[in-house]
């Protein structure tokens, strides 16, 4: 069976998924991936290549930096692997966790890599500047802990699993709230993140009014490709006015990811691609595992829905997943 019978997904991961040395290896090994840190270094007006390899300045952790580095990677990655596998593939839809989403617009075509890098370089900037509170991360379902986040003046601002929903607020009420689900669920920890906000909550209302202009000045085109919001869990509407109202509202509204994932599967999503990024302890490219597999995985089961999942986020898994697509094309 060719792979272009299947309904294939690309996918891109958010903040969070950074580190000192992402892309390096696949800069030093493709001319493509140079090309478009080049680019993306034109457009910023500043070395990308250098923060995300050295981070000299120890930068790449603030969001107004993060944001402009994982799209690069993101789209450095798909740019190669487009490459290596003769653009042969051809996908029905793309998703993306908050800023990913801008990655999945670019993948799409519909949204210029240039103009979704000057969008990122100042949504970054807002949110660093007018961001307040930072996030953590509940293993809980939505309707258990939105009640006790009301009581501490946090907000909701991630439904990625039916069993994991992310809250932000500022750091007192947060750590009420936490020592009251320790109370009250002992056997669910909580995970502070590291973020310089409450992203998609409240706190974001500021940067989101900020943002609004900078949107206007961002070209959309239509594309055969569908892409999901994170605004609204469902797919983007082909209309830029539309594309443009969503983006605004996604900065400081719930990232609906579970929602997407949802209405991804089915729509018959069975091959499942993703793009750049990197966690895991370890400092090296090689040795990061892909950001969203495991939730991925996790809404698959919850769904009762089949589908294939591979990464391309460093030199060997992308070179892993161009064989599986050379193994499966006709």
């Amino acid at each position: 069976m060719d792979i272009n019978d299947q309904k294939i997904m690309f996918v891109f991961p958010g903040q969070g998924s950074q580190y000192p040395g992402m892309g390096s290896d696949i800069y030093d090994e493709y001319e493509t991936a140079r090309k478009t840190y080049r680019q993306a270094s034109e457009v910023l007006g500043y070395d990308i290549a250098e923060l995300s390899f050295k981070d000299p300045q120890d930068q790449l952790n603030l969001t107004r930096f993060t944001q402009p580095a994982l799209l690069t990677h993101s789209i450095a990655m798909f740019e190669v692997f487009r490459d290596l596998t003769g653009d042969r593939l051809q996908a029905s839809l793309a998703a993306g966790h908050s800023l990913g989403e801008y990655s999945a617009l670019v993948a799409a075509g519909a949204l210029s890599f240039a103009d979704a890098l000057r969008l990122v370089q100042k949504r970054g900037e807002l949110m660093g500047t007018y961001g307040e509170g930072e996030m953590t991360a509940f293993p809980m379902d939505l309707e258990t802990v939105r009640p006790i986040a009301e009581q501490h003046h946090c907000a909701i601002a991630g439904c990625n699993l039916p069993q994991q929903t992310v809250v932000g607020g500022k750091p007192e009420d947060l750590e009420l709230m936490e020592q009251q689900v320790q109370e009250q669920f002992p056997r669910k920890r909580p995970v502070r993140l590291k973020t310089e906000g409450a992203f998609h909550t409240y706190y974001m209302v500021k940067a989101a009014q900020e943002y609004r202009n900078v949107l206007e000045m961002a070209s959309f085109e239509l594309s055969d490709i569908k892409v999901l919001s994170n605004f609204t869990g469902a797919f983007h509407s082909p209309d830029p006015e539309a594309i443009r109202a969503r983006l605004f509202f996604q900065l400081f509204h719930p990232v609906m990811w579970y929602e997407n994932l949802q209405t991804a599967f089915a729509d018959g999503a069975s091959l499942v691609f993703e793009f750049g990024g990197g966690i895991g302890p370890a400092a090296e490219p090689a040795d990061k595992r892909p950001n969203l597999e495991g939730m991925i995985k996790k809404a698959l089961r919850s769904c009762a829905h089949e589908a294939t999942y591979r990464a391309a986020i460093n030199s060997q898994t992308l070179l892993d997943t161009v064989e599986f697509v050379r193994g499966n094309a006709d």
